[in-house]
């Protein structure tokens, strides 16, 4: 058997070449975990766009209402984002209520009021809502009836 002894170059060669590997895993890591990250997540979409969806009607995928048995995107009959009663207790972007923007507030704490959203709300929101599925060229069912 033959004794081979690592010198300093082959040292080099191999650190060098674990380092490349590193960084490569870890921007392929990173695009994995972007395809992999739920909708709602990109920052150049509006909120309204995304999941958890903040009431009835505004979700934009079939299956993503709280009972996950609705047809098609905005027939789901609740919302799934967490409920709160009270301004700024929204956990996350788009979580928020009312004001002229419901479901589409920057970030967590910025809501202005309650979800699920009230009826004047949900209005507003819904026909944003619309506008933006239209946009997308996303068919969206009809609006569930209020429980």
């Amino acid at each position: 058997m033959e004794n081979s002894e690592l010198d300093r170059r082959d040292f080099q060669r191999l650190t060098a070449a674990a380092i490349g590997g590193l960084v490569a895993g870890a921007s392929l890591g990173d695009r994995a975990l972007a395809a992999d990250s739920p909708p709602g997540k990109d920052k150049n979409k509006s909120p309204l766009l995304g999941e958890p969806h903040v009431c009835r009607g505004l979700n934009v995928c079939k299956a993503l209402g709280t009972k996950k048995d609705n047809a098609c995107a905005g027939q789901g009959v609740c919302a799934t984002a967490k409920a709160h009663g009270c301004h700024a207790d929204n956990e996350c972007r788009g979580q928020g209520g009312c004001g002229a923007k419901p479901g589409e507030n920057s970030c967590k704490g910025k809501g202005e009021c309650a979800v699920p959203l009230s009826a004047g709300s949900w209005k507003k929101a819904r026909a944003r809502f619309e506008e933006l599925m239209a946009k997308e060229g996303k068919k969206i069912g009809p609006a569930p009836k209020k429980a």
